[in-house]
């Protein structure tokens, strides 16, 4: 084994026991164990983490903590953590639905929260917690783990759990939320919807009684319409003339437009034009000032992801290889690194309101995992 592959083995390793020393006893995945405001679980991020999980598998148990733990256990404790917190806002999703259904804005307090505590408890008020796309990629994730594993009957809450959470998606789609970086709370966001129809996508696969063609075709028409820029790529919100790095998530893993698709390629093409500085990493848009609007490991990370879904190899081995460069001395990956930054100046406020920048972040290590498993670079121990 070459050295190069060799310290790849150990940070995938490294990327495993970060995710696992972070899992809670109730199956949350706390997003950074350094950062106050990321004690918590989202569901974004815990869906893409469960998904490495997923690919890593169980094909052989690692020893970990003095018991042999297959990682797709781990994942059934994440996924049954994520339908016991849906389930018991049931209520509340309902008097949402219902709201939207009627054309009004659904009550703040009916909404799912993009982040709940180990314990499924809300977080401190103040957090821009109405994000749509959580839900619909936790939907993708487990029918992704489902699948993979053959896991048959779906056990009862996790059912009602997708009922719940597909129908509230469904009736909510059209309406405003923060995006996937918590901003932007007054916009229809492009990402998001391709979140919520793979979501719904994934509970119609769960559970065959349900159906959602027509939102799904109407999610689909409503991009097509509304969510392109002049130039033909896709905006990163409804009348916006902007990309957004999170686009890729339309195509991969989303699938609302195929990886090939003429729409993505422009979009990756304007991505890789504004926001992939040669030999870096990946912005998330242009306006970004938040840490001073520097270039993100995660992000990098899925750039190669869709590029190993499109056959170009070395463009998505590049990108992993400038991602492991970023690993401190411990092996920990974080959210984004300061070397290229868009507005620099908005650096220090950060720091001083939050301290450093969030690392190690479980997203981030999940990424890699995924990125690796997709292009097969790590052997099974």
């Amino acid at each position: 084994m070459s050295t190069t592959s060799t310290l790849r083995q150990r940070l995938y390793e490294h990327s495993l026991r970060v995710i696992l020393d972070n899992q809670t006893e109730s199956g949350a995945f706390l997003a950074c164990p350094t950062m106050p405001d990321y004690q918590f679980s989202w569901f974004r991020d815990g869906a893409f983490i469960a998904y490495a999980l997923t690919l890593d598998g169980d094909q052989v148990s690692r020893h970990y903590e003095g018991r042999m733990a297959a990682q797709w256990e781990n994942v059934y404790r994440f996924h049954d953590w994520c339908a016991q917190t849906i389930n018991a806002r049931q209520a509340h999703l309902r008097r949402a639905a219902a709201a939207a259904h009627k054309g009004r804005t659904p009550d703040m307090n009916d909404i799912l929260n993009a982040r709940y505590s180990a314990k499924s408890e809300i977080g401190p008020a103040g957090w821009p917690e109405f994000q749509l796309d959580g839900p619909g990629m936790w939907l993708w994730s487990l029918q992704a783990f489902i699948q993979h594993i053959g896991y048959a009957p779906l056990p009862a809450a996790w059912e009602q759990a997708v009922i719940n959470a597909a129908d509230y998606l469904a009736a909510l789609w059209r309406t405003p939320c923060y995006d996937c970086w918590e901003e932007r709370g007054e916009d229809v966001h492009i990402s998001t919807l391709g979140a919520i129809f793979a979501g719904l996508q994934a509970a119609e696969a769960l559970v065959p009684s349900l159906n959602y063609t027509e939102t799904r075709e109407a999610i689909r028409r409503y991009v097509q319409e509304h969510g392109l820029t002049p130039g033909g790529e896709l905006a990163k919100s409804v009348g916006l003339d902007m990309v957004d790095a999170n686009l890729l998530s339309v195509a991969v893993p989303h699938g609302l437009f195929a990886p090939d698709d003429p729409t993505m390629r422009r979009t990756v093409a304007r991505i890789e034009r504004e926001l992939h500085p040669t030999g870096s990493g990946v912005h998330r848009h242009l306006e970004d000032t938040y840490y001073g609007g520097g270039v993100w490991v995660l992000l990098a990370l899925w750039l190669g992801w869709y590029y190993a879904e499109v056959g170009e190899r070395d463009k998505a081995l590049a990108l992993l290889e400038w991602a492991e460069a970023q690993a401190d001395a411990d092996g920990n990956l974080p959210e984004q690194v300061n070397t290229v930054m868009l507005a620099p100046d908005g650096y220090q406020p950060w720091v001083e309101q939050r301290g450093t920048i969030a690392n190690p972040l479980l997203w981030t290590h999940a990424k890699y995992i995924i990125l690796c498993r997709k292009l097969n670079l790590v052997a099974n121990q």
